[in-house]
């Protein structure tokens, strides 16, 4: 039933002496504010003519001048009583928007900075805020603010690089370089500009996106409905959107509404460094629990992307898998499942519908299938193999190989006369320059003026062959050990001679450890008590036991010493690799030496010490191999351009 125009005015009268109230009482502006006490016209960029455009009346704030403010309240509602010529004329406009024919004059207002602030039509604005109209049209010009670092005023540049595009209002992001993710999210290029068709398909679906956000945000997350699309397409498609019933799509939504929320927070990630049990504990805490506990047995999945005896990373954590086996028994059973480039989302099928409860995916390039497959099924629990991921649905694992590093790099310079010593690295991916760092450190622990050659297995050419001709006896490589010994090139160092590679050190991975560990944490019922609701990030170090440093037969028996007090110090917390003077090589003091860098500072390094010779190389040089896990894991992946094949993650 169609309100009187006296009794809406008399209503819209209400809901403004109401805003002008609490406003006042607030120490507030309690009118609609105006354009031209905010802004300079003279320090504008410029103006451009938008023409007719359909405006989301939530970003209606304001007027161009001070003109009729005194007659409206900041929320656009009457102040003047109905029996004034204000009144008069706002409830001959209801009356027009309630007719057949409704209010079609396009209103005339300015955009500055993502808001309108009206100059003709301000009623008009007043009668449709009153019915809750979605969308008022009016002619607009807008106001070019000039650019500055600004991150607000990065961010609205980017939105109308976005407009150019898109032609959409309403699309707000807080952080830079959203919208480009968005454009890619949808499928479309970056210099894509959207047909009509696109723009009436994407509103659709976003207004029924947004009603599913706003009843799902009661709490208030500080994430905007556009960001928390961002989270959605990540997993889902926008076309699901559309296809789902209105329940369903609110369902799907709550299901990923934990990463919604912690990708809104300032700091996403609980890092647990740490075993709750030291490993010579561990053996009589599971005797216990598993004597306790009421959880009987456990399905646990284990997705390679290599047959394990084909790939060494994969052999790795297979014999992880044995060792958890065996370790527990007929409490435990431990499937593997190999999953080529493409199938990981069928493995992960097939994993829980052979009943997997726990989850391994070994390979950070499953993230996404991960992400995708923990919505579906909320009883299953997936961790990924990675490191620095803000997602809450799947846990993320990795150890931390810089310690191993600096022993290496420690007992590498003990041996190397040499001017420098080659240092081969794998990726310019999150952890890896505070390894390179590290194994810097320890070297000039040992041998303080020779240097670090820095190359990088992730470009075209052979380090190798540029260490033969510089004469670089001595390297540290980047590749996989294995648990059983058997090892080649690996994540080590060794020694050149005569062609032959004679081993110094060997990094080794005792994944079982860990696994262990994470399941027990399951059993006792502790799993959930980590994170405090951010996404967790395991990083454990060598006091875990996950990670080794295996010293050779064949090193001189001063030098091994030297590596066995190194090891025990570091273990036991005496010496902290990052605990000294640091300057990288721009002479810029990293460190001065009275405290350790924090787990965050060091994932998050991308500078070199001083005795480091090399650079990160850019994605441009990449091997196109390598650029995917780069998109996922690099130091600079939030500064790259998005593409419509990431998928999201």
């Amino acid at each position: 039933m169609k309100s009187k125009p006296i009794d809406a005015y008399e209503q819209a009268l209400r809901a403004g002496q109401k805003y002008y109230k609490e406003a006042v009482s607030r120490g507030e502006y309690p009118y609609p504010p105006a354009l031209d006490y905010i802004l300079d016209p003279a320090t504008a960029a410029g103006y451009v003519d938008l023409g007719l455009v359909n405006i989301p009346a939530e970003l209606i704030c304001g007027t161009k001048t001070l003109g009729r403010s005194p007659a409206l309240a900041g929320n656009f509602m009457p102040l003047m009583g109905e029996r004034t010529e204000f009144g008069d004329k706002w409830m001959k406009l209801y009356a027009c928007q309630m007719g057949d024919d409704g209010i079609r004059d396009p209103i005339k207002c300015y955009e500055y900075l993502g808001r309108f602030y009206v100059e003709e039509g301000n009623k008009r604005v007043s009668v449709l805020k009153s019915v809750e109209a979605p969308s008022i049209p009016g002619r607009v010009t807008r106001v070019v603010p000039p650019y500055t670092d600004d991150p607000a005023r990065k961010r609205y540049y980017e939105f109308m690089q976005f407009y150019a595009l898109s032609g959409m209002y309403g699309v707000e992001f807080h952080g830079t370089g959203n919208y480009a993710r968005l454009q890619a999210a949808l499928g479309f290029e970056p210099d894509h500009v959207w047909t009509e068709e696109e723009r009436l398909s994407f509103s659709a679906g976003y207004a029924r996106f947004r009603t599913a956000f706003g009843k799902l945000n009661r709490q208030g997350v500080e994430a905007t409905p556009a960001e928390a699309l961002l989270t959605w397409l990540q997993i889902y498609s926008f076309d699901d959107i559309k296809s789902l019933s209105a329940e369903e799509l609110q369902k799907r939504l709550q299901a990923i509404w934990p990463d919604v929320a912690v990708l809104a927070a300032p700091d996403p990630i609980a890092l647990n460094t740490a075993p709750q049990a030291k490993p010579e504990e561990s053996r009589g805490l599971l005797d216990r629990l598993l004597s306790m506990v009421k959880t009987e047995h456990l399905n646990v999945a284990f997705i390679y992307g290599y047959a394990p005896e084909r790939h060494s990373w994969s052999q790795a954590h297979e014999l992880g898998r044995v060792y958890i086996q065996e370790r527990m028994g007929s409490r435990v059973t431990a499937r593997a499942y190999v999953a080529k480039p493409g199938e990981c989302a069928a493995a992960l099928e097939r994993a829980v519908s052979d009943g997997a409860e726990v989850v391994f995916a070994t390979l950070s390039e499953m993230t996404g299938d991960c992400r995708r497959a923990a919505a579906r099924y909320e009883n299953v629990k997936f961790l990924v193999c990675g490191l620095s991921q803000p997602y809450t649905g799947v846990r993320f694992y990795f150890s931390r190989i810089y310690e191993a590093k600096f022993l290496s790099g420690a007992v590498t310079g003990a041996l190397a006369r040499e001017d420098e010593v080659g240092y081969i690295a794998n990726m310019p991916i999150v952890g890896v320059p505070a390894e390179i760092n590290a194994f810097a450190l320890g070297m000039r622990m040992t041998n303080p003026q020779a240097k670090v050659r820095l190359a990088w297995a992730c470009v075209p050419g052979d380090p190798m062959e540029e260490f033969r001709e510089r004469g670089i006896r001595f390297v540290s490589n980047r590749l996989t050990g294995r648990p059983d010994g058997r090892t080649a090139y690996s994540h080590g160092t060794w020694r050149m001679e005569n062609g032959i590679a004679i081993p110094l050190t060997d990094i080794i991975w005792h994944w079982g450890k860990l696994y262990e560990q994470i399941i027990l944490s399951i059993f006792s019922g502790t799993w959930d008590a980590v994170g405090g609701g951010k996404a967790v990030n395991y990083w454990w170090g060598m006091d875990s036991g996950v990670i080794e440093l295996k010293l050779e037969e064949n090193l001189p028996e001063g030098v091994r010493y030297l590596g066995d007090v190194l090891k025990k110090d570091l273990i036991s917390r005496t010496i902290s690799p990052f605990r000294c003077h640091i300057e990288d090589r721009d002479r810029i003091l990293r460190n001065d030496g009275s405290e350790d860098f924090t787990p965050e500072q060091m994932m998050s390094m991308d500078w070199f010490c001083d005795n480091v010779v090399g650079s990160i190389p850019p994605y441009e040089a990449l091997l196109p191999t390598c650029q995917r896990q780069v998109r996922l894991l690099g130091l600079y992946r939030q500064h790259l351009p998005p593409t419509p094949e990431d998928g999201g993650v």
